[in-house]
């Protein structure tokens, strides 16, 4: 029977009627996948001695040992976005004599071949084998695979669990923040206490036996999930649930922008991938302690600059990049309204705006590194509110491609075209090389003010550039229509 569904599975892949229209992609796909794999097996690979190196009067193992409680949370965290359980078109085989069970273990047992899967074990295996060269014991290191496996295949089915649920996205969100936090100010030595836990699946081969465990425990909770919810009249009846919903009356006082600026808040806290916008920008606040820390970039201007850009306009370019493409399930209804283009531009804008101010206000703690790392940030969000969101805007005119809320968040590439790539060079390209070189000839305070004057005089020509961008989506109005409802673009 399962080599009847993954026959099945096979058909509707090559039949399906965007096979040909996104081919290209797929290829495209398949060879960031091989880069990934190759990227991690490099990696692998050379983790022990890198670790040796940073840490010489510590076991590799031991040391890795210690940051696997992070690898297990930020592992979920990314698959919440980024794996969907792959339950194909049951209903017809629900009238027909096939039994419940099957079709739940065929559907279990198919996402435990996920790629997300693979990309844990073409990270430990290369280790693994390093460890056997280096002479450690091989049943201590084999059944440490297989305890790695295992939890991967937890984190797994843990993940199909709470993937619905919002809550507990927040939990790990916020257990990864709050260990990092602990770990970070030396309150509490979350290594210390993590450490031994995960390095006695080395030390006691026996100790493989628990996350084994753990594996049938999650799967069962799983099967018994999935198998009480394969009857058809499920999917058939009306499903009754109370709607909760806000009327975000705060948001009048922003005139005639509001009705759009309810509508675009609604949108981003409704989806899953709106949603995961809002939390990798919040998440990119930390982006700069990877390279303020380090002295190497102490004296690297040029990498301020890209930092400020970049943390102060992250939600700006991944927001930003699909407009109206966000509002193409509905967009031929809008423009068939009579609804003021401008006011519509205008709601965006906002909404960007207060993105920017927000980004800027949450990296002021960076201060702590130098003023220098203040005072470009500011500038870059000066520069960002004036420049680039104009810039964003009116790269947006050429978005005819449809995005589906419904479908996966993360490495969804749907919607994405050469707008996309092209974008980053006058929204990240043009400041940084704009500032390396005023900087370069000058002083740091002048590449600064350049930036902040090139912002004020966007600001002074907002409306202008407003008309002008307004004009060019009534240019290119019916072809985003026309393109929006190309479902499967």
């Amino acid at each position: 029977m399962f080599k009847h569904f993954i026959r099945l599975q096979w058909r509707s892949f090559f039949r399906s009627s965007s096979f040909g229209k996104g081919i290209a992609l797929k290829i495209l796909m398949i060879f960031f996948a091989i880069y990934m794999l190759v990227a991690l097996i490099a990696t692998g690979g050379s983790i022990y001695f890198v670790l040796r190196k940073l840490f010489p009067d510590q076991s590799p193992m031991w040391t890795i040992s210690q940051f696997m409680v992070y690898w297990v949370l930020v592992e979920l965290f990314f698959r919440y976005f980024l794996q969907k359980l792959p339950v194909m078109d049951i209903k017809p085989f629900l009238i027909i004599p096939i039994s419940k069970s099957k079709i739940t273990h065929y559907i279990l047992g198919r996402s435990g071949a996920s790629m997300y899967n693979l990309f844990a074990i073409f990270f430990f295996l290369p280790f693994a084998v390093v460890l056997l060269v280096k002479g450690y014991a091989v049943l201590n290191v084999l059944l440490w695979l297989v305890s790695i496996l295992a939890i991967v295949l937890c984190v797994n089915y843990v993940n199909f669990l709470i993937n619905k649920s919002d809550k507990a996205l927040f939990v790990i969100i916020g257990l990864i923040l709050t260990f990092y936090g602990l770990d970070y100010f030396d309150i509490v030595p979350i290594k210390g206490f993590f450490g031994p836990i995960f390095h006695a699946l080395y030390a006691y081969p026996w100790a493989f036996l628990v996350p084994v465990a753990l594996v049938f425990v999650v799967y069962w909770l799983n099967f018994k999930f999935l198998r009480n919810r394969l009857f058809l009249d499920d999917s058939l009846k009306a499903k009754k649930q109370e709607a909760k919903s806000s009327d975000l009356a705060w948001t009048r006082r922003f005139g005639d922008i509001a009705p759009f600026l309810q509508l675009d808040l609604k949108l981003i806290w409704r989806n899953k991938r709106t949603k995961a916008q809002v939390f990798i920008s919040l998440l990119f606040v930390f982006y700069g302690l990877i390279f303020y820390t380090q002295d190497i970039y102490a004296n690297m201007m040029p990498m301020f600059a890209f930092l400020g850009i970049f943390m102060t306009g992250i939600f700006l370019a991944n927001f930003g990049q699909f407009i109206p493409a966000w509002d193409s399930a509905y967009y031929s209804m809008m423009m068939s309204q009579n609804i003021p283009l401008r006011k519509y531009l205008d709601s965006k804008a906002g909404l960007i705006s207060v993105s920017v101010v927000v980004m800027f206000l949450l990296t002021i703690p960076y201060a702590y590194f130098g003023w220098e790392a203040l005072a470009i940030n500011f500038g870059s969000a000066i520069y960002n509110l004036g420049v680039n969101i104009p810039v964003i805007l009116y790269f947006g005119s050429f978005n005819k491609k449809r995005i589906d809320l419904d479908k996966s968040p993360l490495g969804n590439m749907q919607g994405t075209s050469g707008t996309q790539f092209l974008i980053m060079l006058p929204v990240l390209g043009a400041p940084i090389i704009i500032f390396s070189i005023f900087y370069l000839i000058f002083s740091v305070e002048v590449g600064v003010a350049v930036l902040s004057i090139m912002g004020v005089v966007g600001f002074m020509f907002k409306n202008k550039l407003l008309d002008a961008i307004t004009e060019q989506y009534r240019k290119k109005k019916y072809g985003m229509i026309a393109g929006f409802k190309e479902k499967n673009s």
